[in-house]
This record gives C-alpha cells, sequence and structure tokens, in this order.
C-alpha cells in the first residue's frame, strides 16, 4: 500500500527523485525476472520499453496536431501494435501471452485476432518518404530482444512504464537527465563493453570549440549513445533564430553511424528524448565504404567523434583503404575516413577527433597517415588530456585532434590541459570514475582557443619539427607525442598499469612493423 502510494506521488509530479524512484522500483521487479543477468541486460529492457511509450506519446500529440489543423495523419504504428492498444491498460494482456505476443512471429494480438507479434511487426515496418520514422522504428527492432521469461512481471513493469507522461515537456526534460544516469551505469556495467560512453565534459568542450553553425552538417561516423550529436544539437539550437532554422536544425543537419545494436538503440532513445524527432543514423559500420568511391555528396561540413580504438577490423574493412595505409588500429581507420568525409567546398570541413597517445607517436603505416595530414590539411590543435580521463575503461593517455581542410598545415598548437588542484595534492594524481574531469577544467584553454598565445600550458611547433626524412626522402617517423617545453620540468613516474599498456601498443607496433616489412619483401621477392 504505502510503494503504490508513493507510485501515485511519482506520476503526479514530475520531481526528478520522484522518476528517478519509479525507474528504481521497475529494476527491481526485473531483478525477480530469472531471464535477466544483472543492468547489461535490466537497462536495455527498460529503454525499448520507454521506447514504444514515448512513440505513443508523442503519435497522440501530433495526431491532434493534424485534427486541429485539419490534415490527415500517418501514423508510426498501426492498431492493434500501439502502446495504448496492449501495454497501457493495467489489466490488459499479462503472462504467457504477453510474452508470446511480444516474442513470436505469429501470435494472437490484444484485439483476438492472429497476426505478427510485436517485434515481427515493428521489424517489418517500412516508410514511404525520406526521413519517415517508419524506418527509425524498424531499424531499432531488428536488433532487439525481450529477455524477459515471465510476462505477469513484464506487466507489472509495463504498468509502472505507463506513469511517465512523454507529452510532457517538462516530464521529457526531467526523464532526459535520469536517462544520462541509466547511460553512464550502463557504461559502469560494461567493463569492457563501455567504449561507447565519452565522458560528457570532453564532449561539450570539443562541440563548444568546433562552434557549428546553422546550415552545416555534422557527422558522428562512431556515435555510440549519440552524445555528440545530442550535444551539437543543444549548441545549435540556441544559435535558432526563426522557425526557417529550427526546421532546418531537425532535417539533414546531424548525421551518425552506429554498427552495435545496444548503443544504436541508446542513441536513439537518447536523440528522441532531447528533442531530435527523426534521428539520422545508420545501423551499419561507417567503414564499410571504399574511401576512394567517396564524392562531395558523401562529405560533410563537421565531424565530432570519438573513434574506438585498440580493436582490429575484418580484411574486407581494410580493402576499403589505400594499400600502403591499411592497419588493424580501427583509431587509423577511422581517422583516415574523417579525413575523406570533410568538405572541401564552399566552407572548409573541420573536425575534432579523440584518439590514443599511441596515434600521436606511431610509425609506419601510422607515421603516413599523419605525413598526409600535416601536408593536405590543417592539424591546428591537439588538445593533450590528463591521465584518467577515460577511466577505468580507456585507462590510456588520451588527446583531442581539430583539424580542417584548409592544408597544409603550417603550424601545430599544443594546448596541455593540467590536472585539476585537488587532485594533484593526491598520491595518485590522476581523475578515476570517482574523481571526473569537470567541464569547469577546460574553460582556461576555451579563452586560449580565440587568444593564442604561449604560456605553461600552451606552446606551438612547426610541421618540419614533426615529419623526419632519410636522405632519399624516405619518411622515417612522425612524432606529435611532444613534451610541454614550458611546463614544470618533473619526472613522469607513471603508475604500473599505465606502463604495462605503454609497452603493449609499442609491442603492437614492432609487430605491426614487422609484417609490414614482411610482407614488402614478399613482394620484391614476387617481382
Amino acid at each position: 500500500m504505502k510503494q503504490k502510494k508513493l507510485l501515485e506521488n511519482a506520476v503526479a509530479s514530475t520531481k526528478p527523485q520522484q522518476l528517478a524512484f519509479l525507474i528504481k522500483s521497475v529494476r527491481d521487479i526485473m531483478r525477480k525476472d530469472k531471464g535477466l543477468n544483472g543492468d547489461l541486460d535490466r537497462i536495455p529492457m527498460i529503454i525499448w520499453i520507454m521506447f514504444l511509450k514515448l512513440l505513443d506519446d508523442q503519435e497522440q500529440v501530433r495526431e491532434a496536431e493534424a485534427k486541429l489543423a485539419g490534415q490527415k495523419f500517418q501514423p508510426t504504428i498501426e492498431p492493434p501494435y500501439r502502446w495504448r492498444d496492449w501495454a497501457a491498460k493495467e489489466s490488459g494482456i499479462t503472462g504467457p501471452e504477453l510474452i508470446a505476443f511480444i516474442n513470436q512471429d505469429e501470435a494472437v494480438r490484444p484485439d483476438g485476432t492472429r497476426g505478427p507479434g510485436l517485434f515481427a511487426y515493428l521489424e517489418s515496418l517500412s516508410g514511404t518518404e525520406e526521413r519517415d520514422r517508419r524506418d527509425v522504428v524498424a531499424t531499432v527492432f531488428k536488433g532487439t530482444v525481450n529477455r524477459m521469461l515471465n510476462g505477469y512481471l513484464l506487466r507489472d513493469v509495463m504498468n509502472r512504464i505507463n506513469s511517465i507522461h512523454f507529452d510532457s515537456t517538462e516530464e521529457i526534460h526531467t526523464l532526459a537527465f535520469l536517462y544520462e544516469s541509466l547511460l553512464k551505469e550502463m557504461r559502469d556495467a560494461a567493463g569492457d563493453s563501455g567504449e561507447f560512453y565519452t565522458p560528457r565534459p570532453v564532449i561539450k568542450f570539443m562541440v563548444q570549440a568546433v562552434d557549428p553553425q546553422i546550415g552545416e552538417t555534422v557527422l558522428d561516423p562512431a556515435a555510440g549513445t549519440g552524445g555528440f550529436l545530442i550535444e551539437a544539437f543543444k549548441h545549435l539550437s540556441a544559435k535558432c533564430r526563426k522557425a526557417e532554422d529550427f526546421e532546418q536544425l531537425q532535417k539533414g543537419t546531424l548525421f551518425g553511424f552506429e554498427a552495435k545494436p545496444m548503443p544504436f538503440l541508446l542513441c536513439q532513445m537518447n536523440m528522441l528524448l532531447h528533442g531530435i524527432e527523426t534521428p539520422e543514423v545508420d545501423p551499419g559500420n561507417a567503414l564499410r565504404f571504399p574511401l576512394r568511391e567517396m564524392g562531395e555528396k558523401d562529405r560533410v561540413d563537421i565531424v565530432l567523434t570519438n573513434p574506438p580504438f585498440g580493436g582490429e577490423e575484418e580484411r574486407g574493412i581494410l580493402g576499403n583503404f589505400p594499400e600502403d595505409k591499411q592497419t588493424a588500429e580501427t583509431a587509423l581507420l577511422f581517422l583516415q575516413l574523417i579525413m575523406r568525409k570533410l568538405r572541401r567546398s564552399p566552407k572548409l570541413g573541420r573536425a575534432g577527433i579523440v584518439v590514443p597517445n599511441g596515434t600521436l607517436f606511431g610509425d609506419g603505416v601510422c607515421a603516413r597517415i599523419k605525413e598526409e595530414l600535416l601536408k593536405e590539411f590543417n592539424l591546428h590543435t591537439i588538445v593533450r588530456l590528463p591521465l584518467g580521463v577515460f577511466a577505468p575503461y580507456a585507462d590510456i593517455q588520451t588527446n583531442l585532434l581539430f583539424f580542417d581542410r584548409g592544408g597544409p598545415t603550417k603550424e601545430i598548437w599544443f594546448y596541455e590541459i593540467p590536472i585539476a588542484e585537488e587532485h594533484r595534492q593526491k598520491r595518485n594524481p590522476r581523475y578515476s570514475m570517482t574523481r571526473p574531469m569537470r567541464f569547469e577544467e577546460f574553460a582556461d584553454c576555451l579563452v586560449w582557443w580565440k587568444q593564442r598565445k604561449e604560456n605553461e600550458y600552451a606552446w606551438r611547433v612547426r610541421p618540419e619539427e614533426v615529419l623526419k626524412y632519410d636522405d632519399t626522402g624516405t619518411l622515417v617517423s612522425a612524432n606529435l607525442d611532444l613534451k610541454n617545453p614550458n611546463g614544470p620540468q618533473y619526472v613522469e613516474h607513471l603508475p604500473p598499469e599505465q606502463l604495462v599498456d605503454d609497452i603493449l601498443s609499442k609491442e603492437k607496433r614492432i609487430i605491426e612493423i614487422l609484417e609490414e616489412a614482411k610482407e614488402a619483401l614478399h613482394g620484391n621477392e614476387k617481382s
């Protein structure tokens, strides 16, 4: 009785703590279901259920608006598959019948007729026009499964979710903040699978530094949960001055790729919650297109991304890249893709990208890619982040590269973000999950960005100091891993795990170089 009263209060109000209680009650119910194993199963379940409730609430608002305007309304989901048809009634379909309706290809529907099951129907949706929501829904549910086994528990979950009002602007904003905390928990539960999360302060800084404008297109080829696209949307929304600006922002401005089913679902829900009406995110691998076939129509004004690094791509993907720049390192493949994706005219395309330290000091293929970057693009800024910003999921040194198509590079500015004062006093001066970096720590860099001068954190080098050639003109190295000449001179005592990471990274590069040399020798023997 007490819990029922608390839930009624949660429905009546949009306070964050009350919505948080409602979601907690949903997770408590899910803990009783034997088909779910931890938050990696529970949170995706909550999200696809909320997705369908959100969609139906928005559809009802749109339908009412269409009637008032005397216009015909085309629903995304037809009866009896709308949330209001099968989920909204507390005493509605439940138990084994509910599980069968959701999971099976053919089942008895809530209206008593036989037909496709819910997921089978949603996967079969197909739009008739460009940017059709039916295509978005179909794509989302092609990679989604229901893991709950108990239909009675699932009915309890739906009854709780039904208490959230997605037709209330205030409640959507409140839930969006709560959703961010769910994404963070998803990252924490994911461990090594948490690469799709980028710290919010880093995203916000990169968007402000690149400064997208109304009319420019923005791409994230490794969108994850949509952090960069959502921050760009917020940044551009503040610049909208007339109805045409808002319309342009909603149509043909923000684009993404996300190949993994779970981050893709999270991304769609995240973007819808933040006001992006029809997310344009491709569920395929952004690296699947041959670089040589990319034309001006495939290019964008801005790329903002944190590509996966340390992974490996299949041989078929490597064939999309020039022979002398094929590598197993995913970050280097994405760097090449981004270089090709930037528009040449009428405005010069520009990019901000997160890269691991290995990209800065790597030789071989890595050096050749950096040579191209310096000779054909303007690598104007490298922001060096302190240790632990991505900890504990990518506990290696990371950097932010900013470049545009206005090459060749004439000078490279470095800015080293110092670790916050309160962390310097610690025995182990680094960021962590419990001591994260704050956006305020980028404030000095943002001021410096527009009025650049050398100081204790900023310095510059010329490309000739980076690119080294032998007497025959062959590239020997392209080292961008440069120490701050203006900062305090001290011996850096890295923690053991960081030393191990650096050693393994260098070993990996040595193996790659040996493999390249071996292939070159075989090539000479054949010729």
